[in-house]
């Protein structure tokens, strides 16, 4: 009987099966890429807001406390975002006509709160609370960055699950003194891992990576 498929089309076929293989292994690897990719989280992407509002100038240059603002995050799980009153304590002063303001000072006299757009967004399905986090030494330049060095706020990290996890499964190489919690200028000590486990087991850090921890 004649042969009716030619030697080569073994060759043809060996070359198909494992080119589709590769193709879809590489396919998946650029969609695992892209959505781990500034593109896709907003990380180093800076959000318009209503003012012009500099951590720049008011961390780094005014020397403002994150706590001044955000006056919360010790005691809920939400930072706070300041009112408008805030805000006029110092400018009902400084840069008091300046048209810049004008936003700030129309809030004031409507009693209508600025609309800013929140720039660390987590998905409606993850429960993230503050107050335990920095209870427990996470400091806020650990999540949020160098927020003194920022002139329009932007999100530094990817805020997603497996960065989340990086922390849960090892805080040691995270965790700092409580003292230095809000401290802008803190550079983790060349001994961090000694000093992260020895915080770990004072402040009774827990390694949480089941999936009810964030997932409520």
């Amino acid at each position: 009987m004649s042969q009716i498929f030619h030697r080569s089309a073994n060759s043809i076929a060996r070359i198909t099966i494992f080119g589709t293989v590769f193709i879809v292994a590489g396919l998946l690897g650029v969609i695992t890429q892209v959505n781990r990719s500034p593109w896709m989280t907003r990380a180093q992407s800076a959000r318009e807001q209503p003012i012009q509002f500099s951590h720049e100038r008011h961390v780094a240059g005014n020397g403002i406390d994150c706590r001044y603002c955000h006056t919360s995050v010790e005691e809920s799980r939400f930072a706070g975002i300041p009112p408008t009153k805030t805000c006029m304590n110092c400018h009902s002063e400084i840069f008091a006509d300046a048209p810049f303001l004008e936003p700030v000072r129309a809030s004031l006299t409507t009693n209508t709160p600025l609309k800013w757009t929140r720039v660390h967004d987590l998905p409606d399905f993850v429960y993230f609370d503050h107050s335990i986090h920095v209870n427990k030494g996470v400091g806020c330049t650990t999540c949020h960055g160098a927020v003194d060095k920022m002139p329009l706020m932007y999100q530094e990290n990817s805020l997603q699950m497996e960065w989340c996890l990086d922390c849960h499964r090892a805080p040691e190489k995270y965790v700092r003194p409580r003292d230095a919690v809000f401290r802008v200028d803190y550079q983790p000590p060349s001994d961090q891992a000694e000093l992260g486990a020895r915080l770990v087991a004072e402040y009774q850090i827990q390694k949480l990576t089941s999936c009810s921890t964030c997932h409520r």
